[in-house]
């Protein structure tokens, strides 16, 4: 299969591309600039994707079967709101629509963001637990509404283009050996903890690879989102009692076991089969090897 990656050269899109070349396929990699080195079976483009003609030239050039999109300012915090929202939403309307015009059916990384808890001045309750792809979505971040907007302009390809497109929602990604984690689940005290705006929840960036290579073979129709989120909370406690001791309450509709992640996959472990395989406890001091370009 012949794939362009964008965000080839940022945390995601990285381990993508590495996982792409390795399985054999053909790997067209784009970023602001190309990594210092070179890749079997992987060729890199710089290329600023908020400018619509390079979207295109690029697009046109490789010609891809398929889109892995990764390109984004990634959280809150790095740029302004402003940026952040103006240069997600650029880039993803861009390489939408440049997609549409090769033919070429796209994966992209979305967000957890999307329901509007992670990063809200005031973090609140979701309607149930756990929270699946189906909950209500009510950002009022610049990064969780670029990633609202981000499905909407999903929602439009497939209309205008008859593309597919499958929106990936990671929970806070974590990458093995550097674990950001640590450090909050080993000073945890639910007395004083703040409130998490995703419940404690997290991935492993392999486990989000495995999810969009997964995608990348499937037959999907239309826009489909999956939820990418590890089987447990990564504080080694009961999730419900811990968001109960913190948050003060519960919702009513409340279906949590043990350190059971509060979101759920259910949808991509029936549509894919797949399952998360990497836990905190090995993952964040495991010795693996990045990818081999950077």
């Amino acid at each position: 299969m012949h794939v362009l990656v964008t965000g080839a050269t940022g945390g995601i899109g990285s381990w993508v591309v590495e996982r792409l070349a390795d399985t054999g396929h053909d790997v067209a990699g784009v970023d602001l600039e190309r990594p210092p080195k070179t890749r079997q079976n992987a060729q890199f483009y710089a290329v600023d994707l908020t400018d619509q003609g390079q979207a295109w030239e690029v697009m046109q050039t490789v010609d891809p079967d398929t889109v892995v999109h990764c390109a984004s300012i990634p959280k809150m915090g790095i740029a302004t709101g402003t940026e952040t929202f103006t240069n997600n939403v650029e880039c993803t309307y861009n390489t939408f629509v440049a997609a549409g015009t090769v033919d070429a059916d796209i994966v992209w990384t979305s967000s957890e963001s999307i329901y509007g808890m992670p990063f809200a001045e005031d973090v609140w309750l979701p309607d149930y637990f756990p929270i699946d792809e189906n909950h209500p979505k009510r950002p009022e971040d610049p990064y969780g509404t670029s990633k609202l907007v981000g499905e909407e302009l999903a929602e439009m390809v497939v209309r205008r283009d008859g593309i597919s497109v499958t929106s990936i929602r990671p929970s806070w990604v974590n990458y093995p050996g550097a674990y950001d984690l640590t450090g909050v689940r080993e000073s945890f005290d639910p007395d004083t903890a703040e409130k998490s705006g995703n419940f404690w929840s997290y991935i492993d960036v392999r486990d989000v690879v495995s999810l969009i290579d997964r995608a990348l073979e499937a037959e999907i129709d239309g826009h489909e989102a999956y939820l990418a989120v590890a089987e447990t909370n990564y504080l080694g406690r009961d999730t419900a009692e811990t968001i109960e001791a913190v948050f003060g309450d519960l919702p009513a509709d409340c279906d949590l076991t043990g350190e059971e992640s509060a979101f759920s996959t259910a949808k991509a472990r029936a549509t894919f089969g797949w399952e998360p395989a990497h836990d905190w406890r090995d993952a964040e001091t495991a010795t693996v090897d990045g990818p081999s370009f950077l």
